[in-house]
């Protein structure tokens, strides 16, 4: 049995709302705080989904000894900073994915949170939902036979949306839909990855549009994933077998998965359990690690969330994108020997950046949830991808 947590909710955007709604309806919670950029907005918020208390400020927030949990729904370029403070306020964090905008801030935020025995944890929601176990089940029972290969696919139209424009804010597909798809692969064919390819098309202000990921496992497995802030997909997840396939719909919110044998015969089909939203999952299992005094939940490890931010920078690399706020700790990195080096340069056209003023409002940026000729630098991926196996990254032709 739960004590009577209290939350606080960091941004006050769409996901923030939903958040916000999803635990009004749960028990052995309460929401308590919200805290935004200004004064104005945070109370808006409070009125409107009943918090107790409105900050214009995160210092506030974090500064408030009732508060239990922070959630935050910033962007991703906040999310360092944002949860950093939190950790240094002793207070446990429930960020927002994709969890920072690299893996090198994921590595510091959790040596962080670990010394100062901090509960931090990435609100990846599809690896908490109990649909997650149903796929895995079926697919393990052997009812498709050995699992050959797999696809993803996610896209929605939110090119619109500033934020993800935005280089200075992280903007583009890869860290806000493209994650889901590299997450999905990994829950299905785990991590021994031999080795990635992908390419991508790029917006005029230099972030990815649309991608498309190809990841080869040791065991000969293949994934073939896309992602897209420019047109609509149907979402789904199809896993390939030597017996037959299963196709999940939805890998954002998982809504079921059906099972065809090799007659294209549907055999089977199970639909995820009567939900809130999908995200109180992720808050019932941060509940649970505080009640455990744990550091983190074992749903979505710290050593996965580096292991995806890692994979996320490879994919990036190989693109040639790196953020702004990234440019000096990266030029400080390059080999004495440039000749070593061949890199990626964006056409002309691409490479004129937006107008400086841009609509930043972290509170404001929304997120998808609802609704999400290169050379490749071979040692680079090599080294990213190490932790998962004795990796080969691939040549990657534009």
């Amino acid at each position: 049995m739960f004590e009577k947590y209290r939350i606080g909710i960091m941004g006050s955007g769409n996901i923030a709302g939903i958040m916000a709604e999803t635990i009004k309806r749960m028990k052995n919670v309460k929401l308590y705080a919200v805290a935004s950029r200004t004064k104005v907005k945070a109370d808006a918020f409070a009125n409107q989904y009943g918090c107790k208390k409105a900050y214009g400020s995160y210092e506030e927030l974090v500064a408030d000894k009732k508060v239990d949990l922070i959630y935050i729904a910033t962007p991703h370029s906040e999310h360092y900073e944002n949860a950093r403070l939190c950790i240094l306020n002793g207070k446990p964090v429930l960020c927002e994915k994709a969890f920072t905008a690299n893996a090198a801030q994921a590595e510091e935020l959790i040596a962080l949170a670990r010394e100062k025995e901090v509960l931090i944890a990435e609100a990846m929601w599809t690896r908490y939902m109990p649909m997650l176990t149903t796929i895995q089940e079926v697919l393990g029972s052997g009812i498709i036979g050995e699992l050959k290969t797999l696809t993803a696919n996610l896209g929605y139209v939110i090119d619109t949306v500033p934020r993800l424009q935005e280089p200075s804010l992280a903007g583009g597909a890869l860290l806000d839909v493209g994650v889901y798809t590299i997450n999905f692969a990994s829950m299905i064919f785990g991590n021994n990855i031999e080795s990635i390819e992908s390419t991508c098309t790029y917006t005029q202000s230099g972030v990815d549009e649309q991608n498309s990921i190809t990841i080869k496992y040791g065991d000969g497995k293949v994934a073939v994933l896309n992602s897209s802030m420019v047109s609509l997909s149907d979402r789904r997840g199809v896993i390939y077998g030597t017996k037959g396939f299963a196709v999940v719909d939805n890998i954002n919110n998982f809504e079921a998965i059906t099972v065809y044998d090799t007659k294209y015969k549907q055999i089977a089909s199970y639909k995820r359990p009567k939900q809130i939203t999908g995200y109180e999952y992720e808050v019932e299992a941060c509940l649970k690690a505080l009640d455990a005094r744990e550091l983190e939940c074992i749903q979505m490890p710290h050593s996965e969330t580096i292991r995806m931010m890692k994979i996320m920078d490879a994919i990036r690399e190989q693109w040639g994108i790196v953020y702004p706020f990234e440019k000096d700790e990266v030029e400080a990195k390059i080999p004495e020997k440039s000749e070593e080096i061949v890199t990626k340069q964006l056409p002309a056209e691409k490479e004129e950046t937006v107008a400086e003023t841009v609509e930043t409002d972290a509170e404001n940026a929304g997120e998808t949830e609802q609704v999400e000729s290169t050379e490749v630098l071979k040692e680079s991926v090599e080294a990213v991808l190490s932790e998962s196996a004795t990796t080969e990254a691939a040549e990657t032709e534009n």
